[in-house]
Formats: structure tokens, C-alpha cells, sequence
């Protein structure tokens, strides 16, 4: 089971060609302006808090001063920004939103679309004509070649440590993101407020705490269950749930495991949320199998048939988990309460 949404292609990482981009645009690089002399995806805040350095796995990224022209590749980073107040010049379409590229938690805060990039292979000599001072990149596989080649072209905010294979917290993508914008505090205003929130949902289903979850998909062709350390299982963490222990067991450094059709009954928990990739809700629903899980059986299960209810929950960023706390809890406190 995949999380990103777009195939993965043939690596065709033309560093020479990156190398040539960025000669060409050297000398724009400095103003961080567009042709029409207008400033983009800048912070909106003063100077801000710079130099700026962020702990990754690659090593602290040092942001000399604001950047002007970011590009937002990691999932939900291009949102974290937007919520910071900048505007990405560029970002990646990991849920295939189309437009702006992002879910409608997040709609109406582009002056102007970005140019969109692709997902698990970005297009480098794209990014590189863009002349960024800025990728983020704080929620993706963690690949060093990855990182590698966009920091030959700009400044690249990666993975924290630990967090390989998209596992990242909202809370701190949104406190990465934050410090290398240089609006650390705005960060932290955001964080304490989408926690309190998630306290008071908290408090607001005391039906949730000690119960276990299941929280799976099924693409066109298998099933697969989240596990701790992942956006969807840190959404429900906080809400008082614990994970499928059965589903646990297995978890290795993938943020998701494979369930056959024949071991399909190891997703009983007290709640099963379900979402589908690639396929129909009809399709999860409809089969008999599905249906023989007790959790089932007995009307406890959650599966999404709203796209932007299962984009929110799977994106997890600071905007996103909002709108999730608002439209999904309820269906999770009917099923669970059946």
C-alpha cells in the first residue's frame, strides 16, 4: 500500500542539467523577484528570525534571511506555509487535488496558483528554473540522492530525524517550516491552538480513550493498515485511541503494512477506519470479507466515501487536522457508539 498518489517513474536525475538551470539564473537569484518584479511566496512578517537554523537528518539547514521564493514539496508543506502566511511559488499535488494543489481547508490563501511539481520524482530542472531560495521538503521518504540534488539548488529543509518514510507530525512540520520562514512564534501560536482543539475533542469523547483502532485502506488491489509514527495513527492517538495491536506487531520502517485477504480479520479493533486509494468506497464496503469483521458486523467502522474528509485525515497537516476535527470525530464517535 502506497500513501502518494502519483506512480513512481524511472530515476532521471540530470545533475548536469540542474547545474546549467541554475548557472542561467544566478543572477535573479539574489532579488527573489518574478518577472513582473513582484515578490512571491514571500513571509509576510518583517525580516523575521534570521539567520535561521533547523535541525534535519541531512544536518541544520542554515536560512540566511527571508526567503522570497519557495517551493513546497513534502506533504502538507505547502499548506504548513500557507498557514505561516508565505505563498509558495511552487508545490507537489500529493492527494491530486488539481488547482492550487491543496484540500479546502486551505482554499482562498493563493493570490496565485504555484506551479505544481511532481511527487515521488520531483522535476528537478523545473524546481531549478525557479530559482528558489527555499525548498521544504520536511515530510517525504527521506531518499539522500533526494536531497542531495534539490540542495544543489537551494536551501532544502528535509526530513527531521527519525522521520523517513513520511513519518512527521504535523506539529512538527509546522514548527520546521515555521523556523526556516523565520516566524518561529506564529509557528508556536499555531501549534498551541490545534492542540487545545485536539483537547477538547478529547474531552468532548471520553468514548474514545483505551479503545483500539484500525485505521487501513484498500487501493485497487490490496489492503494495508497505518502504523504509530504516522499522521493518520498521531491523529487518533491524541483523540485517546491506541493502535491495532495486531497491526503493530508488524510494523517495521514502512509507514504502513500489507494485510492479505486471508488475514483480513487481524483489522478487528473497536473502531475501523477505512479509507479508499485508487478505488471506491463501494468496493471496501461491498466486499464479503470486509463484512465478516466483526468490528463490521457490528456498525463500528468508518469508511470514507467524502474525498476531502479522507484527503484531510490522510494529509495531517496544521490546516488540514482542523477540518478533520470538525468532520470526521463525529463519525467516528457514531460507529464507535453503535
Amino acid at each position: 500500500m502506497s500513501s502518494p498518489t502519483t506512480p513512481r517513474s524511472g530515476r532521471r536525475v540530470l545533475v548536469g542539467a540542474v547545474a546549467l538551470a541554475l548557472a542561467g539564473s544566478l543572477a535573479a537569484c539574489g532579488s527573489g523577484s518574478d518577472d513582473e518584479g513582484k515578490d512571491t511566496g514571500a513571509a509576510q512578517a518583517g525580516a523575521g528570525a534570521f539567520p535561521a537554523e533547523v535541525s534535519t537528518k541531512f544536518g541544520t539547514v542554515t536560512v540566511k534571511e527571508r526567503p522570497k521564493r519557495v517551493v513546497a514539496l513534502g506533504w502538507g508543506d505547502a499548506e504548513t506555509a500557507l498557514a505561516l502566511g508565505v505563498q509558495p511559488v511552487a508545490a507537489s499535488d500529493w492527494l491530486a487535488f488539481g488547482g492550487e494543489g491543496v484540500g479546502p481547508w486551505a482554499e482562498g490563501k493563493y493570490d496565485k496558483a504555484p506551479q505544481r511539481i511532481g511527487t515521488l520524482e520531483p522535476e528537478y530542472e523545473k524546481i531549478a528554473a525557479l530559482r528558489p531560495d527555499l525548498i521544504l521538503d520536511t515530510k517525504a521518504s527521506g531518499d539522500k540522492t533526494r536531497y542531495d540534488t534539490l540542495s544543489k539548488i537551494a536551501p532544502t529543509v528535509g526530513v527531521p530525524k527519525g522521520g523517513d518514510q513520511y513519518k512527521i507530525s504535523w506539529e512538527k512540520q509546522t514548527t520546521m517550516v515555521a523556523r526556516a520562514l523565520g516566524v518561529p512564534e506564529k509557528g508556536e501560536k499555531l501549534i498551541a491552538d490545534t492542540e487545545k482543539q485536539f483537547a477538547d475533542a478529547a474531552a468532548a469523547h471520553p468514548e474514545f480513550k483505551g479503545r483500539t483502532i484500525t485505521v487501513g485502506s484498500r487501493t485497487a488491489s490490496s489492503w494495508g493498515a497505518y502504523v504509530h509514527g504516522t499522521g493518520r495513527l498521531d491523529f487518533v492517538e491524541r483523540l485517546g485511541f491506541t493502535n491495532n495491536p495486531e497491526v503493530e506487531k508488524k510494523a517495521g520502517k514502512a509507514f504502513s503494512v500489507p494485510v492479505s485477504e486471508e488475514n483480513l480479520q487481524m483489522l478487528d479493533a473497536d473502531l475501523m477506519v477505512m479509507a479508499p486509494i485508487g478505488t471506491t468506497a463501494k468496493k471496501i464496503t461491498s466486499d464479503p470479507l470486509f463484512a465478516s469483521v466483526p468490528a463490521v458486523k457490528k456498525g463500528h467502522a468508518v469508511v470514507f466515501d467524502d474525498k476531502d474528509l479522507s484527503s484531510a485525515f490522510a494529509t495531517d497537516s496544521v490546516l488540514s487536522v482542523r477540518y478533520a476535527l470538525k468532520n470526521v470525530v463525529p463519525l467516528f464517535s457514531d460507529a464507535i457508539k453503535k
